[in-house]
């Protein structure tokens, strides 16, 4: 359990951290505080105090007590140019992270600089750590993805903190649209527009589809099924539509599926899945159910990942680059590092990088059509 001194201690902390306190500015005076956090005036002291102690703050007798310059501070301290680089991901241990990982960590590491790995499990306070972490602690620049992309987010003022102290970043898999930064992408419309053609060329109509919209990628596949429907002019029944969120992803789209199974009349004959790993979620149901896979019901996953094989339907997904992903964002950073301490106007200009994307078919997807035409003459 906290302390109360501790509370105000790293409260004032994270108002430097994101910028609310900026070098030489005064901070709310101790009255202000004791009245904020229902504390002493000993224990505000206490606080600020340590602060002093720690370089954060500094004191001028008779005006008051004002935030520090960390910049110098760190300079003094032999804190700066480490090479190190931050890797912030949702997940770092299963799925497709590994490899994405390795990628940027392979490139990095190769230039002579040391690679520290944090997982956020999607989780906006622990996204907050880790960016007062880079700030603190002396990293050269960071490759981030960030946290429930979907959403406003509360941590906006600690990047614009890395900004304002030349601490460069770049986003991964998607990014913050208030902030523009730069990023490494995959196409996730285009690939689930591909998801979703190859279903209704094999004369698929009633298409599940299954998307977690807590993050930008999950908006963006949603859109692309949608466009699909739309291009080629197939009704979308909003019933057959399940979003979820990342607190939801290991029960709401079984639950779902298993309601869909277990209606009367017409079925769906086609799943569209968010990722692989959910993809092989929806298999095992299928088949605890006896639904036959292609025969009776086709499903496309994303990612093309390790999974795709492991199962005993070899599963048709979407192609992500993974490593090279990873690869280039780790030149991204490089480049954005360099340009930085050279100060050079005139450097070429540092773009962000969008990977287009493709359908890898194995065996989880059947032709339904009489002819095996489908409907690709439909435009």
């Amino acid at each position: 359990m906290q302390t109360k001194y501790s509370i105000v201690k790293q409260a004032i902390k994270s108002k430097i951290l994101d910028g609310t306190y900026e070098p030489h500015h005064k901070i709310q005076s101790e009255s202000e505080m004791m009245k904020q956090f229902s504390v002493s005036r000993h224990t505000v002291r206490l606080a600020i105090g340590e602060l002093v102690s720690e370089g954060w703050l500094y004191r001028e007798q008779g005006a008051g007590t004002f935030c520090a310059d960390r910049t110098t501070h760190q300079a003094h301290s032999g804190i700066v140019s480490r090479k190190n680089i931050a890797i912030v991901t949702t997940y770092i241990s299963d799925y497709i992270f590994p490899s994405i990982i390795r990628g940027a960590e392979a490139h990095l590491s190769a230039q002579g600089y040391h690679v520290s790995l944090f997982s956020t499990n999607n989780d906006h306070e622990k996204e907050r750590e880790y960016l007062e972490m880079i700030i603190t602690q002396g990293f050269d620049g960071a490759i981030i993805e960030p946290t429930k992309s979907a959403y406003a987010n509360p941590n906006i003022n600690y990047y614009l903190n890395l900004e304002r102290l030349n601490i460069p970043y770049i986003m991964i898999n998607a990014y913050y649209e208030a902030l523009e930064p730069l990023r490494v992408l995959v196409d996730d419309e285009r690939g689930a527009f591909l998801q979703t053609e190859h279903l209704l060329n094999q004369g698929h109509r009633d298409i599940l589809g299954f998307f977690k919209t807590d993050d930008m990628q999950g908006n963006l596949r949603m859109k692309g099924y949608l466009k699909a429907h739309r291009m080629y002019k197939v009704p979308i029944n909003p019933k057959y539509i399940t979003t979820y969120q990342t607190e939801e992803k290991d029960e709401k789209p079984v639950e779902k599926l298993q309601h869909y199974l277990n209606q009367t009349g017409q079925k769906p004959t086609a799943i569209v899945s968010y990722n692989d790993e959910l993809a092989i979620k929806l298999l095992n149901v299928l088949r605890e159910n006896q639904v036959k896979i292609p025969d009776d019901i086709s499903i496309v996953g994303f990612d093309n990942s390790f999974l795709t094989e492991l199962s005993e339907v070899k599963l048709t997904s979407i192609h992500h680059p993974q490593a090279d992903l990873g690869h280039t964002a780790g030149k991204l950073i490089l480049d954005l590092i360099r340009t930085q301490q050279k100060n050079n106007e005139s450097a070429e200009e540092i773009k962000s990088v969008l990977y287009p994307t493709e359908l890898v078919v194995r065996s989880s997807t059947k032709d339904i059509t009489v002819k095996g035409k489908g409907l690709e003459n439909i435009k």
